[in-house]
């Protein structure tokens, strides 16, 4: 009987780190600015993207701490897994504040239905230009490291969601403008809200997925078990189990049966191979039985 086991590659939210921190600073000086405009100009869309701003702020700087705590070496000897499931709870953090955002805007959109309300479109009109301008510095940023890390990914999409509402700042306040009619600043702040609520559930998802420990996206886990079957010496595969840790660090752990107990080293070193180079999975716990295990196929897990 044989065991081996394959390391994880670097931390994918540690590597752009840079780019959340620059991002943060972006958004936070904007933040204060758009809330001070949207006060005085009385704008529900300037502060319901104001508002959203500051779900942004609190998002990032809960990334920041969650990339930091995430690549912190273990002193207690207890997260025998490190603690890489920090950056999956920051993005969690941000899907709520985008829900509350989302329902914030809402209530206050249908509240204000059939009253009078008096809008300033001019510091509209500038405010939701140098958000556009602000928040697309920030997608680009963000953009390069969305792919790798769901940490990262979160800041993204809230990010991308102000981009929606600096432009929906800016067509309310034309609208506004061009018809001397205040109700189309409601109309848009509802449209935000609803688009921001959209974003967060989305994104959600896919933070639940990590929780629930559910095979990762892109990884077929029949596929998987047939590829593993058909690698020479290697008769059945049982208890195979694939997760992801965090973004990029995609785990499984499965027992190889093989008639020739010899042949538990080769079987290995080829099983790790496959799992790698095919499926993307760097770090695997591999067991290798010269026959089947009554009690682990017994296990309803």
């Amino acid at each position: 009987m044989g065991t081996g086991h394959s390391h994880a590659p670097a931390h994918a939210g540690g590597r752009h780190r840079w780019r959340l921190m620059v991002a943060f600073v972006l958004i936070a000086t904007f933040f204060v600015v758009e809330l001070g405009y949207g006060l005085a100009s009385g704008s529900l869309a300037l502060l319901s993207d104001a508002g959203h701003m500051a779900a942004d702020v609190v998002a990032l700087g809960a990334a920041l701490v969650a990339t930091r705590i995430a690549t912190r070496r273990d002193t207690t000897g207890r997260r025998t897994y490190g603690s890489y499931r920090a950056e999956v709870f920051a993005s969690g953090l941000a899907v709520l504040l985008m829900l509350g955002v989302a329902v914030y805007v809402v209530v206050e959109a249908l509240g204000r239905v059939g009253q009078q309300v008096t809008v300033a479109t001019g510091p509209m009109l500038v405010v939701g230009a140098l958000g556009l301008v602000v928040n697309v510095i920030a997608l680009v940023l963000l953009r390069g490291g969305a792919a790798e890390s769901l940490n990262v990914k979160g800041a993204y999409l809230e990010v991308v969601a102000d981009t929606a509402g600096s432009v929906g700042v800016i067509v309310a306040g034309w609208l506004v403008a061009a018809t001397g009619r205040p109700i189309w600043d409601t109309v848009v702040a509802l449209a935000i809200g609803c688009f921001v609520a959209v974003r967060a559930v989305l994104l959600g998802r896919e933070v639940l997925a990590v929780l629930g420990q559910h095979a990762p996206a892109g990884v077929d886990v029949d596929e998987l078990t047939a590829d593993l079957t058909r690698l020479p010496g290697v008769s059945d595969v049982h208890d195979l189990h694939v997760w992801a840790l965090t973004s990029g660090m995609h785990v499984a752990t499965a027992h190889l049966v093989t008639p020739d107990e010899a042949a538990a080293t080769a079987v290995l070193r080829e099983a790790r191979g496959l799992l790698s180079s095919k499926h993307g999975i760097e770090h695997a716990t591999l067991q290798v039985e010269a026959r089947a295990d009554r009690g682990c196929h017994d296990l309803d897990w």
